[in-house]
């Protein structure tokens, strides 16, 4: 059974930095692209950032280029947000989300299994 468990979130100041971590179990973490998904208050799910399946590869919002750090360790299988200059655009719930791909993309159809989110906001 796929297993995506994410850890991380909290409040944190505008201008601040968090840490998201994504455990998966059930699966050979090491074949498949991951992504971070959020989804924002009112807006609906905005896809953040992914990485291919030997990290070489990653791919980010342009929201979020130059701010956030995608990474993932397929001995822990784990994968990584590094959230850094956050602002209150940020506040939202993140999930972290399994692709039925090698190669990161940014289409949420490709996205079959999710975690169950961890919620993120920033403000003063």
């Amino acid at each position: 059974e796929v297993q995506l468990v994410e850890s991380g979130g909290g409040l944190v100041q505008p201008g601040g930095s968090l840490r998201l971590s994504c455990a998966a179990s059930g699966f050979t973490f090491s074949n498949y692209a991951m992504s971070w998904v959020r989804q924002i208050p009112g807006v609906g799910l905005e896809w953040v950032s992914g990485i291919d399946s030997g990290g070489a590869g990653v791919r980010y919002a342009d929201s979020v280029k130059g701010r956030f750090t995608i990474s993932r360790d397929n001995v822990k299988n784990t994968l990584y947000l590094q959230m850094n200059s956050l602002n209150a655009k940020d506040t939202a719930v993140y999930y972290c989300a399994k692709s039925g791909l090698s190669i990161a993309t940014v289409a949420l159809s490709d996205l079959g299994y999710w975690g169950q989110g961890t919620q993120v906001t920033v403000s003063s």
